[in-house]
């Protein structure tokens, strides 16, 4: 089974707040004019450089599916979905920018051709995956309706050696690396919650297991109309450019509906 790079492993949520890693890239971006001291997300209003600032969607989340039937994606993980914006009090936006919107067609050569990021590219393959969209359709519709929303990464934002699409490679790059840091499904193993057919777990199980993990943040948990574990989402607030990934774990906006006891977790049918 292929593993994530020890770069991404180390991005871990073992920390309440999760440093950034990649900073800017030279002299001539945007981002070495923002203030030295720059707010959390979602705490103030008096800030208007929205390239240094996310000042109208501040809420960042990971969001992780478990499509069993059809199932899709290693046995013993849950599938990326995206990497999903909402405003600060959890209202969701979608769509934001049609002129930011990237053809299904060219996603792949943005990666793997023109950014030369063949790790990336397999990453997707192996964990972007879901049971109504696949490969590169998934991946276009995921940044056309989420991606177009971050304001920070805007092309107007890179400065003068912005690089057509590098906003939309970073925004892959930035989903993949975030999901690595959540392995949701080795949370719920080691507390003994596995797949199963027949067993069922209550809410609290399900959530502790995780929580346990996550610096006791509450992440959303959602069911499908089954009863079955489906959906898993780590919420964030972050500080600067969204690129600079220096997120800060929050408690979900979002509340469950899954029942509080009787949850499935279903097996991955066979293909």
């Amino acid at each position: 089974m292929k593993t994530f790079t020890p770069l991404i492993l180390a991005i871990s949520a073992q920390a309440a707040r999760l440093p950034g890693f990649l900073g800017p890239r030279d002299e001539d971006n945007t981002w070495f004019t923002c203030p030295a001291s720059i707010p959390e997300t979602c705490t103030s209003s008096s800030i208007s450089n929205t390239c240094c600032f996310e000042s109208q969607n501040g809420v960042i989340v990971q969001t992780q599916y478990w499509d069993y039937k059809p199932s899709t994606g290693p046995v013993e993980e849950f599938t990326l979905r995206g990497l999903w914006p909402y405003q600060c009090d959890g209202t969701s936006v979608q769509y934001c920018d049609n002129s930011l919107n990237v053809n299904t067609d060219d996603v792949e050569t943005i990666v793997g051709t023109q950014f030369d990021d063949q790790d990336l590219l397999d990453d997707m393959k192996k964990y972007w995956t879901s049971n109504d969209l696949t490969g590169s359709s998934l991946w276009a519709y995921e940044y056309n309706k989420h991606g177009s929303c971050i304001g920070t990464e805007h092309p107007q934002c890179w400065g003068d050696n912005f690089e057509p699409n590098e906003n939309i490679y970073e925004y892959f790059r930035k989903a993949v690396a975030l999901y690595a840091s959540y392995p949701t499904f080795q949370y719920l193993k080691s507390a003994q919650i596995v797949p199963s057919s027949t067993q069922t777990y209550t809410y609290d199980q399900i959530l502790e297991a995780i929580k346990s993990n996550v610096n006791g943040i509450v992440p959303l948990i959602k069911c499908d109309s089954n009863g079955a574990l489906h959906q898993v989402g780590y919420y964030h607030h972050f500080i600067g450019p969204l690129i600079v990934q220096d997120y800060i774990q929050i408690d979900s906006l979002a509340t469950t509906n899954c029942p509080s006891t009787g949850i499935k977790f279903l097996p991955k049918a066979s293909s």
